[in-house]
């Protein structure tokens, strides 16, 4: 399964209804593989894959220009993830396009495993930028947009930041950076969910005015309902379609965490955690009814 997000042009009422189905069936699946890959480890991180499945289904389904059976594209689009810890439910992704076999995900977590709980680029095909430590994500994506410039590609770096990663000063040098060598084909995405590790994030380390503080760094901001997949969808093909080349931008998706399973998206507890088997089969049945709902 390739996708090469060529299919860009503007869609008909009956076309959003048809690909929001598909792109919200994607998500569910990242949540719902994400429990699957959860329970294999023990522990892992639901609520930040949660807030981020939309997102995620539109980038990779709809936006990105990828191909599965050539990793290494010059040409492709970069993704790169500060909040590394979700990177579970990109695996699940990868592994649904063709990247490498599902049934290898089966060893998630495992010794020797290539898949862990962030993301290796030197072990896993698909993956552009290896993370752990938050705040180094998008200055590998302006560094991997400057090259792209100097080789003369055109290709889009897409770096998703968790909320909680504003509080990094190396987020806030690469955003100067970003400004000033104007990397117009770099768009920073805020999965801005509310909560971090040790709580509600405004109550740790406050970040509003956040729009206002990216926009006095000299990028362009947009705003949009991180849920909606067809808005994210359609905001991040506009903008990778139409690049300011001398001015990078950011979109503050507005997300809540843990989002399709009700009891994690009342508790930030669940950023890292375990649900037993029964727990974790519920936790299916309710992503799957909200999806029907929809």
């Amino acid at each position: 399964m390739n996708n090469t997000g060529s299919n860009q042009a503007t869609a008909t009422p009956r076309d959003d209804t048809e690909d929001r189905r598909r792109l919200e069936d994607r998500a569910d699946f990242i949540r719902t593989e994400t429990i699957r890959l959860i329970e294999i480890a023990k522990t892992g991180h639901y609520s930040s894959v949660f807030s981020a499945a939309e997102t995620l289904s539109a980038l990779y389904y709809s936006v990105m220009r990828i191909d599965p059976e050539r990793p290494a594209l010059p040409d492709r689009d970069r993704f790169v993830i500060g909040k590394g810890h979700a990177a579970v439910g990109i695996f699940a992704v990868l592994a649904d396009l063709g990247y490498f076999p599902q049934s290898s995900l089966d060893t998630y977590a495992r010794l020797g495993s290539p898949f862990g709980d962030h993301p290796d680029m030197t072990k896993v095909p698909g993956i552009d930028f290896s993370s752990g430590s938050i705040g180094h994500a998008l200055s590998n994506g302006c560094g991997m947009a400057l090259a792209g410039r100097m080789s003369g590609k055109d290709f889009t770096v897409f770096a998703m930041l968790g909320d909680g990663e504003m509080q990094e000063g190396q987020v806030w040098e690469a955003a100067l950076s970003a400004a000033h060598h104007r990397l117009g084909r770099v768009i920073a995405i805020v999965d801005r969910n509310g909560y971090q590790l040790d709580g509600n994030v405004d109550d740790v380390i406050g970040i509003e005015p956040l729009a206002d503080k990216w926009r006095s760094f000299g990028w362009r901001v947009v705003e949009v309902d991180g849920h909606d997949v067809i808005a994210v969808r359609d905001t991040l093909r506009r903008l990778k379609s139409q690049p300011d080349e001398g001015v990078p931008t950011c979109v503050i998706a507005r997300t809540s965490k843990g989002k399709g399973v009700s009891y994690m998206e009342r508790e930030p507890g669940w950023h890292l955690g375990y649900l037993s088997p029964d727990d974790a089969r519920k936790a299916i049945v309710e992503i799957r009814n909200g999806s029907r709902n929809k």
